[in-house]
């Protein structure tokens, strides 16, 4: 980076990356095929060095899969590695006890680490899903443990999100990638008035993060970004976005390096205090990592 850079001896906290060795915890949804330049390992030894290079001194590590023995793993990772200040994980929200299965992810090693779950909505074909009492009663469990619940949801599956956050004004929330707009030749469609209406429950940050995968065609410009980047700043305001890299999912579309570059052009027009929220004040406050 040449300009905007996060003032020295702050640094910049990444949001939302994952880790993963697929001969323990298998990723299928990674097809070899079309995305090749993921179908690999990713580990903390992958991540420092480019994570490092940008000015990142924090991170969080996100889940990628709905599978029990993961989030104990990176738990234990993050209480060996320096860099990770916290783990969002994964539990199953419909078991009839989600509080007693926080409460024993707590207790495992690393678990001052867990600031956070997640549950991949996106592809949940029940278009209700987040409206079902039993999947609403493990998000309120969860938001009763002192944890964030991450949304993970796609641009059509804003209204429930919204719904949600609504009837549960007490948690936090936090929105994973903008919603997954479709940056292509098409239009936003609804997703600007839908992105609204969840951005005015207060309750609710976002990640500015998971874009570029989003670009409808091969290559992408931060033209192609503005848009939605635009439209985030100007329905939550720079100290309700954060910066999250998505790195390894990135690399289908971009380097590390070369997200942070374009986002810091994007974010060229900001006040130096408002650059300070999204590259790393409101993910510290969102996820409680000065705390964890």
């Amino acid at each position: 980076m040449t300009t905007n850079e996060a003032p020295p001896g702050s640094g910049i906290v990444d949001a939302h990356h994952h880790l993963w060795v697929r001969a323990r915890h298998p990723q299928p949804w990674i097809d070899p095929h079309t995305m090749a330049a993921i179908d690999d390992d990713f580990t903390p030894v992958d991540l420092a060095p480019v994570a490092r290079a940008v000015g990142v001194t924090q991170t969080v590590v996100v889940q990628s899969v709905a599978a029990r023995t993961e989030t104990p793993e990176l738990l234990g990772i993050a209480a060996d590695d320096p860099l990770i200040a916290g783990v969002v994980g994964w539990v199953d929200l419909t078991a009839d006890s989600v509080g007693d299965r926080l409460d024993r992810l707590r207790a495992a090693r690393g678990g001052d680490w867990l600031v956070g779950i997640r549950h991949v909505v996106q592809s949940e074909s029940d278009p209700a899903y987040l409206d079902r009492p039993d999947v609403r009663r493990g998000i309120a469990a969860v938001g009763a443990a002192g944890l964030a619940f991450d949304l993970l949801v796609r641009d059509h599956q804003l209204p429930a999100a919204t719904r949600l956050v609504r009837d549960l004004p007490q948690m936090r929330f936090v929105l994973d990638h903008l919603g997954k707009p479709s940056l292509g030749h098409d239009g936003l469609g609804d997703w600007p008035r839908d992105l609204r209406a969840l951005a005015a429950e207060p309750n609710t940050t976002a990640k500015l993060s998971g874009l570029v995968t989003e670009v409808d065609g091969p290559s992408w410009t931060t033209a192609d970004l503005r848009p939605a980047i635009e439209h985030a700043l100007d329905v939550f305001g720079p100290n309700r976005l954060m910066f999250g890299s998505d790195w390894p999912v990135c690399l289908l579309a971009t380097s590390y390096t070369r997200w942070v570059e374009a986002l810091t052009d994007l974010l060229d027009p900001l006040a130096d205090d408002e650059r300070a929220a999204i590259w790393r004040r409101t993910a510290r406050r969102a996820y409680r990592l000065e705390t964890s």
